[in-house]
């Protein structure tokens, strides 16, 4: 018998919301994977299991965990200033206002940490105006755009390279005094730049180190073999002239079966449910995988916490839209309509979601290429059913 999550996915498929998703939900070692339609509207290519999707900015928690591993090993301190690595930031000034002319500056109060980066209070960001608009044309945004930063789209893909993009960067003032205000995004690009730059090796092969090999995630990485990536769903988002879904394929798919020139630390990764969950379950089992472990559970408990003032929070606009934020992901710190308190994960633009409920034992990840997914009202739909899965039928993990 389907369960009420199947049951909503093919529904939605049905009148055209999505062509197609998948969705896994665990609890403890049972774990349950829903699908429902195909890669994309007409086709006849079922989504599966093991379906690739780029995970957007589900991206930045797995940049957050390599970071508090290297601080375990003391390569980095995260109330170190980020110049120590990127001695191309040393010089920024801060904008008397995010609307002012760049040359409109003043001194910046203290420099700029590591923790910074991960909590998204380095004073840089995605600017949103009063009237809630998306991106305004500020000078600052304007500069960005000018850059070639793409500091506030996953693609088309940046074709600089790390040292050139942090000098770029470098080069504009900060819109906020840094630990002033959450600002969205440009923390974990930057932050992988400095990853590389601590580690001494290309971020790729970095997170393949550290977290992808030893968890077991073979599908997870900037790019995938190209039979693997021929096989990725279309994205959809709406179009504004028409209200209708449309394909939104900025960049062929074949620009994904090579390494990027610059790997986004916030929004570049590929992955699959069965490899997100390996890299979720790590987490919510205090940093051990296999008997193993990879991070310490004081490093777990710091990214699952949030870090923000009820002020910080009430900025974060529709971004955070009321939850906290820890290191690279959110937190809930108060009664929402999916549940309580403590849940924490990360959603991705594209169509993707995930959160973990540690009182619940529960893992959810929802995966999609429509971004709608986060506006349309079925990640709550999902999410709510998430908790009864696995209560309606036990025993039928698979």
């Amino acid at each position: 018998m389907p369960s009420q999550l199947q049951k909503a996915m093919a529904a939605r498929v049905e009148r055209g919301d999505f062509p197609g998703l998948v969705a896994l939900v665990a609890r403890g070692d049972d774990v349950w994977v829903e699908t429902a339609g195909v890669t994309e509207f007409g086709g006849d290519v079922p989504m599966r299991r093991d379906t690739l999707f780029r995970i957007t900015s589900m991206t930045k928690p797995v940049l957050a965990a390599v970071t508090m591993m290297l601080a375990e090993d003391d390569v980095l301190d995260l109330e170190e200033p980020v110049a120590r690595f990127l001695p191309e930031l040393a010089g920024q000034q801060v904008l008397v206002r995010p609307d002012a002319p760049l040359e409109a500056t003043v001194p910046p109060e203290r420099p700029v940490t590591v923790e910074d980066l991960l909590t998204f209070t380095l004073g840089f960001g995605i600017v949103v105006d009063p009237e809630g608009e998306f991106d305004p044309p500020y000078p600052i945004v304007q500069a960005w755009r000018d850059l070639d930063l793409r500091l506030a789209e996953p693609e088309p893909r940046t074709g600089l390279g790390p040292d050139e993009w942090i000098r770029r960067f470098g080069s504009l003032p900060l819109i906020h005094q840094p630990g002033e205000q959450w600002m969205y995004n440009a923390g974990t690009q930057v932050l992988g730049v400095l990853l590389a730059r601590a580690s001494g090796r290309p971020l790729g092969e970095l997170l393949q180190e550290r977290l992808f090999a030893p968890l077991g995630m073979r599908d997870t990485g900037f790019w995938q073999p190209a039979d693997r990536v021929a096989g990725l769903p279309v994205h959809y988002q709406t179009d504004s002239a028409t209200g209708r879904l449309s394909r939104s394929e900025i960049e062929p798919l074949e620009v994904w079966s090579a390494p990027p020139a610059f790997p986004n630390g916030s929004a570049g990764l590929l992955s699959t449910a069965d490899d997100y969950l390996a890299f979720a379950r790590l987490l919510l089992d205090g940093g051990v995988h296999g008997g193993t472990r990879l991070l310490s559970e004081k490093s777990v408990a710091a990214m699952t916490t949030n870090h923000l003032t009820d002020e910080q929070i009430a900025g974060g606009g529709f971004f955070l839209d009321g939850q906290g934020w820890g290191y690279g992901l959110a937190v809930t710190v108060r009664d929402d309509e999916v549940g309580g308190p403590g849940r924490y994960g990360w959603a991705g633009g594209y169509g993707t979601d995930w959160f973990t409920d540690p009182r619940e034992d529960l893992i959810f990840i929802v995966l999609s290429q429509v971004s709608d997914l986060l506006w349309n009202g079925a990640l709550p739909e999902f999410s709510k059913l998430a908790y009864g899965t696995g209560r309606e039928r036990p025993g039928e993990a698979r």
